[in-house]
């Protein structure tokens, strides 16, 4: 090999590493805030970077509630570019406080209304809806003597006291949505006497909307009121569930995503909302929840019902966000006294 020739082949593979290392210096980093559980984390980044490698995502994870706080909390110094996976009644209370940039992403018009900010300046985007359900261990039930309940008004009865967990509204958006949901289903003062009565029965109030229906899944609990997700889910690995789908009405909430307003990142951040709103990604969301935001994507989800939907009161987001902080200050003042510790 000549010394030209080296040197020829030098400088190419010089400008293979430069061009390597320009592409990837320029990998744009977001910080996503989320609710979406734990384990399919991975699942939705990678499904996203089939398209999109240029972006990486860093994820912070919580409960709904917390992460609710944390991005109240950050209000005057905001850490998140996205919001991915968060109960649209917390987007609608960052909405009143000026915290989210107004977007419609691309593709928004094939979405359902009921999924969309249909305000003038929209900000939030809905994903797919997850409802309540109650996790039912029938093996542990059978040794208790405990009946399969068939309704919220069932969990009242005496013969299942102790033998409840449900989440704490505070720390989680599917306690929260049990508790406004009853509160429109039975009225505002029925619905807080039911409460008292479940109270009654309640062994202890957990931090995680999913827990409940883990703990049910591995007998340490006969019943747990967690959400049909995460039901179908445990059933689906072996556990001894039955899900019971409340005849009175199933409270809901949808996961929705939006953009901080101030984000240095915006392009980027636009370029992933557009994607949460994709066909591909309300396929995806169709692998565990049976109702998503673009209508004919959605097929049967195992041990769902198939009149899903119609099971789903007409949920209030308005009202339920207006009044969220009352709502949670009562029912701390009243029942706090079980949850678990922090």
């Amino acid at each position: 090999m000549t010394h030209k020739t080296l040197l020829k082949r030098l400088a190419v593979l010089a400008g293979i590493t430069t061009v390597s290392m320009a592409a990837h210096a320029a990998k744009t980093e977001l910080t996503v805030y989320t609710a979406i559980e734990a384990e399919d984390l991975k699942k939705y980044a990678a499904r996203f970077n089939e398209e999109h490698p240029e972006i990486k995502i860093n994820w912070v994870r919580d409960s709904t509630g917390i992460v609710t706080a944390k991005l109240l909390a950050e209000k005057n110094n905001p850490q998140a570019d996205v919001v991915w996976g968060l109960a649209a009644t917390s987007l609608m209370l960052l909405k009143s406080e000026d915290m989210l940039q107004t977007y419609q992403p691309a593709g928004s018009e094939k979405l359902s209304p009921k999924f969309k900010d249909m305000s003038n300046n929209p900000v939030w985007t809905g994903m797919d809806a997850w409802m309540a359900a109650v996790c039912y261990n029938t093996v542990e039930a059978k040794k208790l003597g405990l009946p399969k309940p068939t309704s919220w008004a069932d969990l009242t009865k005496p013969v299942y006291q102790g033998h409840i967990i449900m989440p704490n509204p505070n720390s989680s958006g599917t306690g929260f949505l049990d508790v406004s949901s009853w509160l429109q289903i039975f009225g505002e003062k029925e619905g807080w006497a039911y409460m008292d009565g479940l109270h009654q029965n309640i062994n202890r109030y957990t931090h995680s909307g999913s827990k409940p229906c883990k703990l049910a899944a591995a007998g340490e609990i006969p019943i747990g009121i967690s959400f049909a997700f995460r039901a179908a889910k445990s059933k689906k690995m072996g556990a001894p569930l039955d899900i019971v789908f409340p005849t009175e009405g199933l409270g809901w909430d949808m996961e929705a995503t939006a953009i901080i307003k101030g984000t240095d990142k915006l392009a980027a951040a636009k370029t992933l909302v557009d994607w949460t709103a994709s066909q591909k990604a309300n396929e995806m969301y169709n692998e565990g929840y049976a109702v998503v935001a673009m209508p004919g994507i959605a097929k049967p989800v195992e041990y769902f019902p198939a009149n899903a939907e119609a099971l789903m009161i007409n949920n209030d987001f308005e009202w339920s966000a207006n009044n969220r902080s009352q709502i949670l200050a009562e029912w701390q003042k009243r029942y706090d006294s079980k949850s678990d510790p922090k």
